[in-house]
């Protein structure tokens, strides 16, 4: 049976840039990226995952951690349907050495890349931000 899957993702913005991890999807032929994250388990509230998830990803620490919105997002992974309930948060980063650096390494559980990705690509076409719709909601706040 096919789930709707809640995730939380933070928003961690570096002036115009956004911390995202990088994927591919071999069945379309394109590389995206999305915010840091991921899925919230039973009992836990999207801002425990948010902190927890980082805490997976990168080892890292969250503060001035705050909801901004909810997306829903319905869409095609690797030729299978797929649709989450996206729980997005803006929050820093404890460790400030996350930002002097345009590589910030990989997730520690999948060894994704994690990068700093200047919104100006994802305005021109250069580059793919999933959720549908964040991108929208990120220059509507600048």
């Amino acid at each position: 049976m096919t789930k709707i899957r809640p995730l939380a993702l933070g928003v961690i913005r570096r002036g115009e840039d956004v911390l995202v991890f990088e994927g591919r999807d071999n069945t379309k032929g394109v590389t995206y990226h999305r915010p840091l994250g991921g899925g919230i388990e039973f009992g836990e509230t999207a801002a425990e995952a948010l902190h927890r998830e980082f805490q997976e990803e990168l080892a890292a620490e969250l503060t001035s951690v705050e909801q901004i919105a909810v997306l829903e997002n319905v869409y095609t992974f690797e030729g299978r349907p797929g649709h989450e309930i996206v729980f997005l948060f803006t929050a820093d980063l404890t460790d400030k050495a996350f930002y002097e650096r345009d590589e910030v390494g990989v997730v520690l559980d999948d060894g994704a890349r994690v990068h700093w990705l200047p919104m100006a690509d994802v305005a021109s076409g250069k580059a793919i931000l999933y959720p549908d719709g964040l991108a929208d909601l990120l220059s509507a706040q600048d």
